[in-house]
């Protein structure tokens, strides 16, 4: 399906391979269905909170999540965005330690719920829940490596206009003027979060390209008017695409798929 239709008719699964449930056989997702229930979190709701007790992992089956944590002086940390057919809270859900991070939905959200003891006992029977298990937290690590790295060698403003221009591919649709528009609930704090800055910056950045009619910002929207400055700026010399706490196309139609970083967690 091609992007920015109509939010109703798009389909948001990645190709496969690239998601924990994409991971599994026929077998270890018809397993682990029945070892759960099916459950809907409405938009603006949490589905974890950062240390509570709970033993249940979650399986995303469609919609949006905010993973963030709160530091001891109550400022707000986002971690990573996660998406349909993500696993989450497998940490706490395995060691039945308390959470280390909150989950919230950005839209409504259908997930699969799944007490932690059956999710262990399934993992020690089907090699390949086990096997996409690994992989998960494998691959989180790796992009923790990844956006380390670009830190340290990416401008800010190349990791902020990857970041949006993901976003657009992933929950944008085409406006009649030709943009594309974002509906997240996503704060300025949060989009610090997920390029590993300062809100400063970020507002300064996002000023400066509202000036430059790149794009608009409301209150719960972002509206991409200069796709093509903004894909110029993403792809600075040495910029790594894609904030978005996912792999896979990073980019607009018409543009190179690269890995995108993510933030690693374990909740």
């Amino acid at each position: 399906m091609a992007p920015y239709e109509d939010r109703a008719s798009q389909d948001f699964r990645r190709p496969a391979g690239e998601t924990f449930w994409s991971l599994l056989d026929d077998t270890a997702r018809d397993r682990l269905t029945k070892a759960g229930h099916t459950r809907t979190y409405p938009v603006r709701t949490h589905l974890l909170r950062q240390d509570e007790p709970s033993d249940h992992v979650l399986v995303l089956r469609s919609g949006c999540v905010k993973v963030y944590a709160e530091t001891g002086t109550g400022y707000q940390v986002v971690l990573a965005l996660r998406n349909d057919g993500d696993l989450l809270g497998e940490q706490a859900g395995l060691d039945r330690r308390p959470r280390s991070a909150s989950i919230y939905a950005l839209m409504e959200v259908e997930a699969l719920v799944v007490p932690a003891s059956r999710f262990s006992a399934l993992l020690r029977s089907l090699p390949s829940l086990s096997y996409g298990v690994q992989q998960v937290l494998s691959r989180r690590l790796r992009e923790a490596d990844l956006q380390r790295a670009a830190i340290g060698s990416v401008p800010v403003e190349a990791r902020l206009a990857a970041l949006v221009l993901d976003l657009g591919e992933r929950y944008g649709r085409r406006t009649a003027e030709g943009g594309v528009r974002i509906e997240l609930p996503l704060s300025q704090d949060d989009l610090a979060g997920l390029v590993v800055s300062s809100r400063r910056t970020i507002s300064r950045i996002l000023e400066e390209w509202r000036r430059k009619k790149l794009l608009t910002t409301g209150r719960q929207a972002m509206e991409l008017a200069g796709l093509h400055a903004l894909r110029h700026r993403a792809d600075a010399p040495g910029s790594v695409p894609g904030q978005v706490a996912r792999p896979g196309e990073a980019d607009l139609p018409g543009q190179s798929s690269r890995p995108a970083p993510r933030s690693s967690h374990r909740d």
